[in-house]
């Protein structure tokens, strides 16, 4: 006591002031900041489809859904959507990373760059050929581990956006020559490119599902003096993994 009484006395003798504790209120605060950062479109649908799993499992009751789900759309902050996961446990998982910007990336994992060793044979299991002509696949059809598409002075056309995915990796790989080859795969899965162009284009948007069992379609091709492009087709979705949810659904609202 009498050191304090010292300290506090030759301080104040050669006009200094007390040195005062540091608060500890502005550090917790530094690490609530990211909360009150802005959500992305991209926030939104990944809290979207936590709450929709969620209603699936029969964690959320149809009011309690289409309640959260209104608040995730009105949120303009990470902060505000947090709370509407917090009881839930892919939502548990997203708050324990420490990051707001990372809030939500818990609630899947991002597909491979690469199809998984041994995932796909190394044979076509089917073959698309156009020599000055077309070749389409589409409509309700069962999709290969593989498919290969040679477009030569031709037009290749690949739609996926109805089709039955019966193995959760599938590859297609495209050449053009002088031809196009264009891919159309659902909203819902994961899509990958590898490939180039001479003369060329090869363009294929990536894609990531919220769902962990989505199918991931890897395209690989090489362009010469052509055009090889993959993107989603807007509205269309895995039918197989969109009747999984409303079964789920269904037998949670007892219809």
């Amino acid at each position: 006591m009498d050191l304090e009484k010292q300290d506090s006395a030759k301080a104040q003798g050669d006009g200094r002031a007390p040195v005062a504790e540091p608060d500890p209120g502005p550090v917790q605060e530094s690490m609530r900041e990211p909360v009150a950062l802005r959500a992305s479109d991209a926030d939104r649908d990944r809290i979207a489809d936590i709450l929709r799993e969620a209603l699936a499992e029969g964690r959320l009751t149809a009011d309690e859904h289409a309640e959260r789900i209104d608040g995730v759309y009105r949120a303009k902050t990470l902060g505000e959507l947090e709370p509407l996961v917090r009881d839930l446990p892919a939502g548990r998982d997203a708050a324990g990373s420490g990051s707001g910007t990372d809030f939500g990336s818990a609630a899947y994992d991002p597909a491979p760059s690469r199809p998984t060793a041994g995932a796909v044979p190394s044979v076509a299991d089917e073959n698309l050929v156009a020599v000055f002509s077309s070749s389409v696949r589409k409509g309700r059809w069962r999709v290969g581990r593989r498919t290969h598409a040679y477009a030569i002075f031709g037009s290749v056309e690949i739609d996926l956006s109805e089709a039955i995915f019966e193995y959760q990796q599938v590859v297609i790989k495209a050449i053009s020559v002088f031809g196009n080859v264009e891919i159309r795969v659902p909203e819902n899965i994961s899509l990958r490119g590898n490939g180039g162009g001479v003369l060329g284009n090869f363009e294929v948007d990536t894609l990531d599902s919220a769902e962990r069992d989505a199918p991931v379609v890897f395209v690989d091709g090489m362009a010469i003096l052509g055009n090889i492009e993959a993107r989603p087709k807007r509205g269309k979705l895995v039918r197989d993994l969109q009747d999984r949810i409303d079964r789920h659904m269904r037998k949670h609202l007892g219809h």
